[in-house]
């Protein structure tokens, strides 16, 4: 395997299953691949789904949107199939698991049953933020089964986030063709930035109007 002109050493495996994701893209499977890709990243696969999606906006642009919303969708569909095999876990073996790695005074148990308590009370930001940034979607959609938190409330929130992510991706590259990738890999987390601000505005001004009309 080679990369840039030069060759990998079989140990940097990261690197080959990322060049081996992409090389689809030129190939006749592409949308398949997306499709596959899109619903394991979020169960178990480490390479993110906007790699396929910009190979294939690159050789064509004007479907951008198409992949975009076809990655939006299936990745959905997989962090809901990890959501609901972290249900299938549920906390008490979560809990019991991290109890057992427990050493001396440090009692790790504790330690998950907090962290999971902490998922249920900010439910919304961790799943926005995993499906919008480059967090791992996967891991928080482990932990959002094993919190117990509304399937529905996740289900919707990433339907929200995880289309605002791979569709703008598939727009740009609709709307500017190949300049859309120099602007995805430069602005892409100032970006999620902005628009997780923008969002924890709008919340807050939100909870402020619904106290003025109810006090």
């Amino acid at each position: 395997m080679e990369n840039n002109g030069q060759k990998l050493a079989w140990w940097h495996w990261h690197k080959h299953l990322y060049n081996w994701v992409i090389h689809w893209a030129d190939t006749r499977f592409g949308v398949l691949a997306l499709i596959l890709l899109s619903i394991t990243e979020p169960v178990c696969v480490p390479i993110p789904a906007d790699v396929l999606v910009i190979g294939l906006c690159l050789g064509k642009p004007k479907n951008g949107i198409k992949y975009g919303l076809t990655c939006s969708f299936f990745s959905v569909l997989g962090g809901t199939i990890a959501f609901s095999l972290g249900l299938a876990i549920g906390p008490e073996r979560v809990v019991h698991f991290f109890e057992q790695l427990s050493f001396g005074p440090i009692h790790l148990g504790t330690k998950a049953q907090q962290a999971l308590e902490l998922y249920q009370k900010y439910d919304f930001w961790a799943i926005a933020i995993s499906a919008l940034t480059p967090v791992p979607y996967m891991l928080f959609s482990w932990l959002g089964g094993m919190a117990e938190v509304s399937l529905a409330k996740f289900v919707g929130i990433s339907i929200v986030f995880r289309t605002i992510r791979f569709g703008s991706e598939g727009l740009l590259f609709y709307l500017l063709g190949e300049k859309a990738r120099r602007l995805i890999e430069k602005y892409f987390n100032t970006a999620t930035i902005i628009v997780i601000i923008l969002l924890a505005l709008i919340v807050l001004i939100m909870k402020k109007a619904g106290h003025l009309f109810t006090g």
